[in-house]
């Protein structure tokens, strides 16, 4: 018989065991599971347990193996459902950050977009060299496009936590595609392009050869050099954040029901699925808040690029800039204003493609108002056959008068011309019966093909259904039928026996 001590030593030695193995799987982020272990290490003594967390499963070696191994598919049950709404927290949270990190951004992009007209279009006025209000608003500008880049890459590193989250907490350099570092590195370009032309004037305007600041003085007859024309232009590409804005702030990505049926039809929520939703809910206010923010920025990027060469009958005024980026927009060219640089001429003919892309968006949008929808198409139609049946019974009647008018001219013998006259009435009646009746027939297989298909689908599905229940009650009949045949087959052959029998115990006697 074992001594206490010895059993309480072996105890301990068997506690201080799971306790290091509790430590090891701490260390591999099983601490429940080890804290598991110690309670039915402290429950059952000399029960054998291995665990083995390379994988995270268990293996029990005991005599009430069936309890402990459902006790622990329970607990891992449990914190599996806790890790996946650790996991749904922390990726509304991600989709949160990703709103607001993108509408930062976005401000940050229009307010350098703000900063660098505001700055161009008083450059005329107060700039002259060294001049201190060009190098603050540039010095914004430089600060809004640090800010700007910065949240660029916040952005991206919440994308990328949300893909680790959503591929179940893989390797973020997994994440790290080409095409995803193509797209950022993209990004920076973009969003860090502004012009730097006072930083260059402040330290080169001693030099009499430099090229002069990045505006238009009206003392001095200064032109705006390239590079700065180009940097300032190119700075509008940052609109392209308003897409990703319009994206992450949709009621379609927002609503769990759009999400839950896209996901069960397999469709992507991009930015295109969204702006065809615009375009089918508000496509006239789509379409004029796009067409109205265009003709703005491409009317001051006109003027931007006419306003080098300093023609007053020129389009570096706002004015005439709208005029013609109107008219090129319509397809009209009238031809009294005409750019003058090849960067003009580039803002128009990009006006020009814009604008016939737009106009077609536009027709079909008013075309599509315009349309009838298929009550009204099937009321319309319904009145204009009851109205054509009520010409062509007039039109048949007249066929009538007019033989029996001809009919009865030709009994009473009456002059050729009236006879004649007669002839022609019902030769024009008996065309205007057959015009009738065509137009009747053209309008009749209009409305045939105007056949709602999902009405054809569902009285189809109801045929069909009609003829598998039947079907399957002619099956039962048949079973039934063929179970019946079986009975009467086993009731004459009993019958049969039945009969051999009696003829056999009567035919026994006589023999005797």
């Amino acid at each position: 018989m074992p001594s206490p001590d010895r059993g309480d030593r072996t105890g301990r030695q068997e506690d201080g065991a799971a306790d290091s193995h509790c430590w090891e799987g701490r260390q591999d982020e099983r601490g429940a599971q080890c804290a598991l272990e110690m309670e039915i290490t402290n429950r059952s003594l000399h029960s054998k347990m291995t665990c083995a967390n390379c994988d995270g499963a268990i293996h029990l070696n005991c005599s009430d193996s069936t309890e402990v191994s459902v006790s622990l598919t329970g607990r891992k049950a449990t914190l599996m459902e806790g890790h996946n709404l650790y996991r749904l927290r922390d990726r509304k949270l991600l989709i949160e950050d990703k709103k607001r990190l993108c509408a930062l951004a976005l401000g940050a992009a229009l307010l350098g977009i703000l900063l660098m007209i505001i700055h161009t279009e008083i450059c005329p006025h107060v700039n002259e060299p060294g001049s201190k209000i060009s190098m603050i608003i540039n010095a914004f500008i430089s600060l809004s496009t640090g800010c700007l880049l910065v949240l660029v890459i916040a952005f991206h590193y919440k994308d990328i936590r949300l893909f680790i989250i959503d591929h179940n907490q893989v390797d973020w350099r997994i994440a790290m595609t080409s095409h995803r570092v193509i797209v950022i590195i993209l990004e920076l370009l973009v969003c860090g392009i502004h012009p730097v032309g006072s930083y260059w004037e402040a330290g080169l305007h001693v030099n009499s050869s430099f090229a002069g600041p990045p505006c238009i003085s009206s003392h001095h007859n200064k032109a705006l050099p390239d590079m700065e024309l180009l940097l300032s232009m190119l700075m509008f590409l940052r609109l392209y954040l308003v897409h990703r804005a319009i994206l992450l702030h949709s009621k379609e990505l927002l609503s769990a029901s759009y999400r839950s049926i896209g996901s069960l039809n397999n469709i992507n929520f991009t930015f295109r699925f969204v702006l065809k939703v615009l375009m089918n809910k508000h496509p006239t206010r789509t379409l004029l808040v796009f067409i109205l923010l265009f003709w703005l920025t491409v009317s001051w990027m006109l003027t931007l690029c006419e306003r080098r060469l300093q023609d007053p009958e020129g389009a570096d005024q706002m004015d005439t800039a709208l005029w013609l980026i109107a008219i090129t927009f319509l397809t009209v060219g009238y031809g009294e204003v005409t750019p003058k640089t090849s960067c003009g001429k580039g803002v128009c003919l990009f006006t020009g493609v814009m604008g016939v892309a737009c106009t077609a968006m536009l027709v079909a949008t008013v075309t599509e108002k315009l349309a009838l929808n298929k009550g009204e198409k099937h009321v319309h139609f319904f009145m204009m056959d009851i109205q054509i049946s009520k010409r062509i019974r007039h039109a048949a009647a007249n066929v009538l008068r007019e033989c029996w008018l001809l009919h009865r001219t030709s009994l009473t013998r009456a002059s050729h011309g009236e006879h004649r006259r007669h002839q022609r009435c019902l030769l024009e009646a008996i065309r205007v019966f057959r015009h009738l009746r065509h137009q009747q027939r053209k309008l009749r297989d209009y409305v045939s093909e105007m056949v709602d298909l999902p009405k054809m689908q569902m009285i189809m599905c109801d045929l069909s259904a009609n003829w598998n229940n039947s079907y399957r009650e002619l099956e039962q009949r048949i079973l039934s039928m063929e179970q019946k045949l079986d009975e009467l087959t086993r009731c004459f052959q009993q019958t049969s026996e039945l009969l051999s029998d009696v003829l056999h115990h009567r035919n026994s006697p006589e023999i005797r």
